[in-house]
C-alpha cells in the first residue's frame, strides 16, 4: 500500500473516473427510462449514481490521507458503494440479456411489460443482496469443521487439530474489536496450533498495530504460526513480519519447524507469499526449500502458503497437506465464478496427487463489506488416518 506522504496517482484516477461514469451512464440508460416510477424518483435515481461516480474512488484516495479518522471514513463509503454498484451493475447486465433472449420469442407487450418489472427489480434485488451481504460479512465468522484423511498417520497424531484463520484485511473497516472477537473464537477451538495464512492487513504498521494487538492473545499448544500474503507485502511486509513475530506469531519464510506431538513428530513449514519475488527478489516462495532438511520419518508435513497455486511445487516437495486462503471463496456473487481463472482452487478441499489442498473462505473480507454466497469462515481441521 503507498505511504500516504506520496502524492495521489491523478492520472490513475482519472482514468478509473471515466470507465466508472461510463458504467454508471449504461446503469442509468438502461434502467431509469423503464422505472416505473414518477419523474422526481428518477431524478433520485439518477442523483445516487451521480453520488455512486464520486465516491467510488475514494477508496483510493484514502490511503493518501494522512488523518486517520477521514481516511476511514473515506475507505467506508467508497468500500460500501463499490459493493453495491458492482451488484447492480451485473444485475442490469443480467436484466439486458434477459431482455434480449425474451425479445427472440415473445411479443412486444409482454416484452414491454417485462422491461418495467425487471426494471424495477434490479434495484430491489441489488439491496435485498447488498443488505444480506454485509451482515454476512460483519458477523464474526462461523466454525468450519474438516477431517483430512491421511494415509499412515500416526496413532499419536489422531485427532491434531489445526485452527485456520486467513485473509483478515485489517484496514478502514475492520478494526481492533472485530479481530478481537475472532481471536475469542480461536482460542476456544483448544487446537493444538494456530495458522494463519496471510493478507492480515491493509494498512502500515503505524496505523494498524493497535488494531492488531489481539493476534498477540492466540492461543494453542505448540504455538501460532503466519505466513504472508501478498497484502503484506502491499503494505510493508517487513515492517509488519517484525509486528507479528513481537506478538508471538512464528512467521515462517520458507522455513519449516518439526513439532513433538505425544512422541510422534509433525513438520510445519511456511512459504512465502506465491508472488512474493515480485516485491523482494530475495524472498521467492519456495516450498522445497521450506522442506529442506526435515525429518524423512516425520509423521506428516504441513505446508502453509497462501495461495492455492503453490500446491503443485508443493507437492513435488512431499508434502501431505497445504493450508491456503486468498481467493475468499470468491467473497460475493458472481465473482466466485471468476477465482478458477487465477487459482486452481475457489474453496474447500481438494486433491492433487498425494497432496491434500484446502483453500480457506477468509475469515474477513477485502474492499466492499459484502459477502454473499461465499460466507466467512475459522476452519478448525482435524488430521485423520485412513
Amino acid at each position: 500500500m503507498p505511504a500516504r506522504s506520496r502524492k495521489p496517482p491523478y492520472r490513475f484516477l482519472l482514468v478509473v473516473s471515466l470507465i466508472l461514469a461510463l458504467l454508471h451512464l449504461y446503469v442509468g440508460l438502461r434502467l431509469l427510462p423503464d422505472m416505473p416510477v414518477a419523474a422526481w424518483g428518477k431524478g433520485l435515481g439518477v442523483a445516487w449514481l451521480a453520488l455512486s461516480w464520486v465516491l467510488l474512488p475514494t477508496t483510493i484516495l484514502s490511503r493518501f490521507v494522512k488523518r486517520q479518522s477521514l481516511a476511514d471514513a473515506l475507505g467506508w463509503a467508497g468500500s460500501l458503494m463499490m459493493g453495491v454498484f458492482s451488484t447492480l451493475l451485473v444485475l442490469t447486465v443480467l436484466r439486458d440479456v434477459f431482455l434480449g433472449l425474451g425479445a427472440l420469442v415473445l411479443p412486444g407487450a409482454v416484452e414491454s411489460r417485462s422491461a418495467v418489472w425487471s426494471a424495477a427489480a434490479v434495484p430491489l434485488l441489488t439491496v435485498l443482496i447488498s443488505l444480506l451481504g454485509f451482515f454476512n460479512a460483519r458477523r464474526r465468522a462461523r466454525v468450519v469443521d474438516v477431517d483430512i484423511p491421511l494415509p499412515g498417520l500416526p496413532a499419536a497424531l489422531q485427532g491434531f487439530t489445526i485452527a485456520q484463520i486467513s485473509d483478515i484485511h485489517v484496514g478502514p473497516t475492520i478494526k481492533h474489536d472485530y479481530l478481537d472477537a475472532i481471536v475469542d473464537a480461536v482460542n476456544d477451538l483448544q487446537a493444538d496450533l494456530v495458522a494463519v495464512t496471510g493478507d492480515v492487513v491493509d494498512g502500515s504498521v503505524e496505523h494498524l498495530a493497535p488494531h492488531t494487538a489481539p493476534l498477540a492473545r492466540l492461543s494453542a499448544r505448540h504455538g501460532t504460526y503466519f505466513v504472508t500474503g501478498n497484502h503484506e507485502y502491499y503494505s510493508g511486509e517487513a515492517a509488519w513480519s517484525e509486528e507479528f513475530q513481537r506478538l508471538g506469531l512464528n512467521v515462517l519464510k520458507n522455513r519449516h519447524v518439526v513439532l513433538e506431538h505425544d512422541g510422534a513428530s509433525l513438520v510445519l513449514a511456511g512459504v512465502t507469499d506465491y508472488s512474493a519475488h515480485q516485491f523482494v527478489p530475495e524472498e521467492r516462495s519456495d516450498p522445497a526449500a521450506a522442506l529442506a532438511g526435515a525429518p524423512t520419518d516425520a509423521g506428516t508435513r504441513v505446508l502453509l502458503a497462501h495461495q492455492p497455486r503453490s500446491a503443485p511445487a508443493a507437492a513435488a516437495a512431499g508434502f501431505d497437506l497445504q493450508l491456503s486462503g486468498h481467493t475468499h471463496g470468491g467473497q460475493f456473487w458472481p465473482w466466485n465464478h471468476f477465482v478458477r481463472l487465477q487459482q486452481p482452487y475457489t474453496a474447500g478441499l481438494h486433491r492433487l496427487g498425494d497432496l491434500w489442498v484446502y483453500t480457506s473462505r477468509g475469515t474477513g473480507y477485502w474492499g466492499p463489506p459484502k459477502r454473499f454466497g461465499a460466507p466467512s469462515e475459522i476452519t478448525r481441521l482435524r488430521l485423520v488416518a485412513v
